[in-house]
């Protein structure tokens, strides 16, 4: 099916807040925090994996923008959500996202990214 005809697809990825996704602000908090970049990690793999199955062989998208506030703190160790939709698809190349992160109904992070469709050998159409 056409990316097109996703618009408004949404999908779910739980995962666990440790290692490259965690932070200590370089020593100046004494907790261990879910890092910005981390959630955004999070936020951007979630919309490549929403995409990937509706994409021709050989495409794959890329991150183009982000804009993401961070709004909320959890600790390494929680168990979170990263929730995606797809809401636009533009030339049927850009693709833009409404996405969040959450750990149990508390929402962490909350916003909009933006993907390009881009052709690579041996990807994309699972």
């Amino acid at each position: 099916m056409p990316l097109e005809d996703q618009i408004g697809t949404e999908r779910e990825e739980p995962f666990k807040v440790e290692g490259p996704l965690t932070t200590n602000v370089g020593g100046t908090i004494e907790a261990t925090v879910l890092s910005t970049p981390g959630m955004i990690g999070m936020m951007e793999k979630n919309c490549a994996l929403l995409a990937a199955p509706h994409l021709p062989e050989g495409k794959a998208t890329v991150g183009f923008e982000v804009s993401i506030k961070h709004v909320g703190g959890t600790l390494e160790g929680a168990d979170c959500i990263s929730w995606a939709r797809l809401d636009d698809v533009i030339d049927g190349r850009k693709l833009r996202f409404s996405v969040e992160v959450r750990d149990g109904d508390r929402i962490l992070g909350i916003g909009l990214h933006e993907r390009r469709v881009i052709r690579v050998d041996g990807a994309g159409g699972q």
